[in-house]
């Protein structure tokens, strides 16, 4: 799969990045890791908070690649998930415990599922190393969003 095939069946569009939307988007990122943080609050809560980081850098990863998910089809968070090893190489393995991390949300979210204080450190290990990554990226392939 790549990223034309998703615009060809419509998972896509085509989007104009700009470097505020970008750095929008990684502000929000840090902020939601850092809440993440917070031993204070809920391990739910922390947990929702670093996967919102994960999402926040996997969109501005697509964005940064001229794309965006289409919201009106659903599956849209495990689309942004699955296209990290297109947009800026990540490793299968990697975007594979990603998708997991989806799927645990998806179960807190939809089910009551309890997470585990594991899960939370897990999420925010990810969470941390897709931000620099990302971060990273940006600096090498598109210097002009940073």
């Amino acid at each position: 799969m790549t990223l034309q095939n998703l615009l060809a069946i419509g998972s896509l569009s085509q989007f104009k990045p700009q470097r505020e939307d970008i750095q929008r988007l990684l502000t929000a990122a840090e902020r939601n890791l850092a809440d993440a943080g917070v031993a204070a609050i809920s391990d739910e809560n922390r947990f929702d908070a670093a996967y919102k980081c994960v999402m926040q850098c996997a969109m501005a990863s697509l964005w940064a690649n001229g794309y965006r998910t289409s919201t009106n089809k659903p599956g849209h968070p495990q689309t942004v998930i699955q296209s990290l090893p297109l947009t800026i190489g990540l490793d299968t393995r990697t975007m594979i415990v990603m998708d997991g991390l989806r799927k645990q949300r998806n179960l807190s979210d939809y089910d009551g599922a309890p997470i585990s204080p594991t899960v939370v450190e897990a999420c925010q290990s990810q969470a941390t190393a897709l931000l620099a990554r990302v971060r990273a990226w940006l600096a090498t392939h598109r210097p002009d969003l940073c």
